[in-house]
């Protein structure tokens, strides 16, 4: 029996709108206030307990989203902010709360058995995927696929750990049929932004670094995703002079899309950077880092700022054009452990997760991404320098000393303990659980354990693997 509805949907989508517009002004407490209001006007809607909860937890008011009446998912919620907090007996606490009520809630089950893999508790970690109930939602049995599948390899069960991968993938086909349709509408439009963006047009946009006046401290942390971009970001945030922003979309929304406003809809991606003017690329210049600050809760103040955002990697020129005094990381790893780690990943299903249904098309977007990069390298003169995971897993303080040599930046030996800082933090990466902990070296090479499923595709990346040094 479907239940009553105590607040009309035109209320709710009026104090839901309102109160949005009070978080994204920093107004939390208002925000907070105004759903509270409609929650007590209707306290059987999970929905809104849902949001309310999510709101006291990003702002770490965990008594008030754990009092008596909190619904389950809530409760969920929390502990998955606790657990990436690392706060892993508060986090196990509320899921136990949740089990003792409903022992068959597939949300808390995925959980614990998320927090006793990370505790090193394979096997009943195991146990609990095994038991997983068909009948749960597609993306949680994906999800509870994904992670039994980093069991079994952390297990050597190779085979098995595939498997288990295979079958997630299946289970996000459907969801992910619209994502993997733009995404070869925006493969396209990147394919022609970086033909056009030749060495003359990327010389003339970073001389013009004047006309944009005052200068930014600004690097891209970019690469392809799995290649270290977490591990080099988390390093270089842990420096007092520097600050990191973690894969958002600002750049693309408040820095590059404006440029595009009242353009045809057909206007190329390149067309548009060309057209704009110095008034308009200042414009997007002051929305970006303004933006930024908003995001990152604090002013940037002379600070260097890292955009770590691998994916764009495509739009580099737009980066030149927009703040053409930026310096550019680029993240290497073998592109065969790359390509198998972003196949292993439960990644949101936008775009790039969309790209990573299969190992053939991973491996295509890998080809895409990276020759994008082996393109644009010769032609700019922005200055910019290739790292490599395995360098940083061997000898850490070598590639931070000469990272920070390249950023500008004095030695501080702070970055040593970016494991210590990213604990004070919440990471929002696939990787937010590793980067908490001292570098360690397992996942090098790991390719060599799935050869026999990456045959058919080492050829799409051979010439990655010769030219970064990998053979």
């Amino acid at each position: 029996m479907k239940r009553a509805t105590l607040v009309s949907p035109s209320t709710l989508n009026r104090i839901s709108q309102a109160a949005n517009e009070a978080w994204k002004r920093c107004d939390f407490q208002a925000a907070i206030e105004m759903m509270e209001g409609v929650s007590r006007r209707d306290p059987a809607n999970s929905g809104l307990l849902l949001d309310l909860g999510r709101m006291y937890g990003q702002r770490y008011d965990y008594a008030a989203a754990e009092r008596p009446d909190v619904a389950p998912a809530v409760l969920v919620l929390l502990a998955e902010i606790y657990e990436r907090q690392r706060r892993s007996a508060a986090a196990t606490s509320l899921v136990d709360r949740v089990l003792q009520a409903d022992a068959a809630s597939a949300p808390a089950l995925l959980l614990r058995a998320r927090l006793d893999r990370q505790a090193g508790k394979l096997e009943p970690a195991e146990r609990l995927l095994r038991a997983f109930s068909a009948s749960a939602e597609p993306a949680l049995s994906a999800s509870a696929k994904y992670e039994l599948g980093n069991i079994l390899d952390r297990q050597g069960r190779y085979d098995e750990a595939m498997a288990a991968f295979l079958e997630a993938k299946r289970l996000q086909q459907l969801p992910a049929v619209r994502p993997a349709a733009e995404l070869k509408i925006m493969r396209a439009r990147l394919r022609h932004l970086t033909t056009n963006a030749t060495a003359d047009v990327l010389q003339k946009w970073s001389a013009s670094s004047e006309q944009l006046a005052p200068p930014h401290r600004l690097a891209l942390l970019g690469g392809h995703p799995r290649s270290g971009t977490t591990l080099l970001e988390q390093v270089l945030d842990a420096h007092p002079e520097m600050i990191s922003a973690e894969e958002t979309e600002i750049f693309y929304n408040d820095a590059y899309g404006p440029l595009l406003r009242g353009q045809p809809d057909d206007t190329g991606m390149f067309d548009g950077l060309v057209t704009a003017t110095p008034e308009q690329l200042r414009q997007s210049r002051s929305n970006y880092f303004r933006a930024m600050e908003l995001s990152l809760g604090q002013p940037i103040a002379g600070r260097l700022l890292i955009d770590k955002n691998p994916s764009y990697t495509f739009l580099i020129p737009a980066f030149i054009r927009i703040v053409p005094e930026i310096k550019l990381l680029i993240a290497l790893r073998d592109p065969r452990d790359v390509v198998l780690s972003c196949f292993m990943q439960n990644l949101p299903l936008n775009q790039v997760g969309a790209a990573c249904l299969s190992l053939a098309s991973t491996a295509e977007e890998y080809a895409a991404l990276m020759g994008s990069w082996q393109t644009l390298k010769p032609q700019m003169c922005n200055p910019y320098l290739e790292v490599r995971y395995e360098d940083m897993v061997e000898n850490l303080e070598s590639v931070a000393r000469k990272s920070l040599d390249f950023l500008g930046v004095a030695w501080d030996v702070k970055v040593l303990g970016f494991d210590e800082h990213a604990r004070q933090k919440l990471v929002r990466s696939p990787t937010y659980a590793d980067v908490t902990q001292p570098v360690y070296k397992r996942a090098v090479g790991r390719w060599h354990h799935y050869q026999k499923y990456l045959e058919p595709h080492l050829a799409k990346l051979e010439p990655f693997v010769k030219s970064f040094g990998y053979e």
